[in-house]
């Protein structure tokens, strides 16, 4: 069962002094030790309370008043509020983070982009039920460990890609929102598509009509190129023959569902369910068959499609974000948590050795050494309940 532990520390205090010594050279009369530093100054709340607030809200979509209910019931008393005000002062000491983050993202070769749906109520100059969005870029580091951003904007506007992508050079793997077109324009960036989307035109006409031959020959020309996908990764082929054993295997089967897909275009009537997903498809080719030169690339953006699931799954439950503060927060507490996830660390462990340890960061090497890729799951195994409070 839960339960909650208090820790004190007692700080004893040596004086007053009142030799010449002390009143000459202006020393203060009284001295005590200081206290240890805190994530939250002046709060109440430990690392280990911080960390389990926000990995149950953020890790497992539980709304504060629903934990605050929970607390309740152990006979400890924490508003909705408190843990609201908590949670934001959490995120805003880990800002530095954030800009480490974006920093090592862009270093990346690889960087995966997808966006959804917010609200936010006290938006300046939007009514309270208008769409906000949270954007998410995913990179990997100089040792191919990725790191998850999440990041806050108002609008879908293609100048939010076009800003982030600024001096940005490297392959860029989106689904087929034009938003993107803007940003990879004149640039160096390789845009590459997604297989996903173009498999699930196919997949709502084959729904739609089941017996429709030309739907399902889509859907199995797909299927096979998942199929040598799956195989080459699971034969944990060294990444330099990586690229070129896919690009041996694949190449045959996309020029075939290529030549297949320029014949049935002229068959087909365009405006149909099965039209449209050819329509779509060739439209998305060239950036459709982009994955096949970097041997972090997959077939589909499904890797950063994952990662928003939670996102996802806990609008469903607290359904909209008070104010752009409060989003903004969310975004950081996400892209720790997911980012750890991604790492194979576990969320809540994580959470507690970063609170924990930040106070004490200064510079941007040791914030650095925080973020979830240079984290190990024993560097944060905790076998006293008091040694981080």
């Amino acid at each position: 069962p839960p339960k909650i532990i208090v820790n004190r520390h007692i700080r004893k205090k040596y004086g007053p002094c009142s030799c010449s010594d002390f009143i000459h050279e202006e020393i203060p009369e009284i001295k005590t030790a200081p206290m240890p530093p805190r994530l939250i100054p002046h709060s109440i709340a430990s690392s280990g309370l911080i960390a389990y607030i926000t990995t149950s809200k953020f890790c497992d979509a539980l709304p504060f008043y629903r934990q605050s209910k929970i607390f309740k019931r152990i006979d400890i008393d924490l508003s909705r509020a408190t843990l609201c005000n908590w949670s934001m002062a959490a995120a805003e000491r880990c800002r530095p983070l954030m800009e480490t983050m974006i920093e090592e993202i862009k270093k990346s070769s690889l960087l995966r982009m997808d966006e959804t749906t917010l609200q936010v109520l006290k938006e300046p100059d939007k009514p309270a039920g208008s769409t906000s969005y949270m954007w998410i870029a995913m990179g990997y580091t100089a040792e191919e460990k990725p790191l998850l951003l999440f990041q806050y904007h108002p609008t879908r506007s293609g100048n939010v890609p076009m800003n982030f992508l600024e001096n940005y050079s490297g392959f860029l793997q989106t689904d087929g929102y034009g938003g993107y077109n803007k940003a990879v324009r004149n640039k160096d960036i390789v845009h590459v598509g997604c297989f996903a989307h173009a498999r699930r035109y196919f997949e709502n006409a084959w729904k739609l009509n089941k017996k429709s031959k030309t739907a399902y020959k889509g859907l199995e020309y797909i299927k096979e190129i998942y199929k040598i996908e799956s195989e080459l990764r699971s034969a944990d082929i060294e990444k330099d023959k990586f690229v070129e054993k896919r690009k041996k295997a694949t190449v045959p089967v996309l020029e075939a569902f290529y030549n297949w897909l320029n014949v049935q275009r002229d068959t087909v009537i365009p405006k149909s369910k099965t039209g449209e997903a050819i329509g779509y498809t060739l439209s998305e080719w060239e950036k459709l068959i982009r994955y096949l030169d970097h041997h972090l690339l997959t077939p589909d953006n499904n890797f950063i499609e994952n990662a928003i699931r939670p996102f996802v799954l806990g609008r469903k439950n607290w359904f909209f974000s008070n104010t752009p503060r409060g989003a903004e927060s969310s975004a950081i507490l996400y892209s720790l948590i997911e980012s750890a996830k991604a790492n194979k660390l576990e969320p809540y462990k994580y959470l507690r050795y970063l609170f924990h340890h930040l106070p004490a960061a200064a510079t941007k090497n040791e914030f650095r050494v925080l973020l979830p890729d240079k984290i190990t799951p024993e560097m944060i195994e905790v076998k006293e309940v008091s040694e981080w409070g």
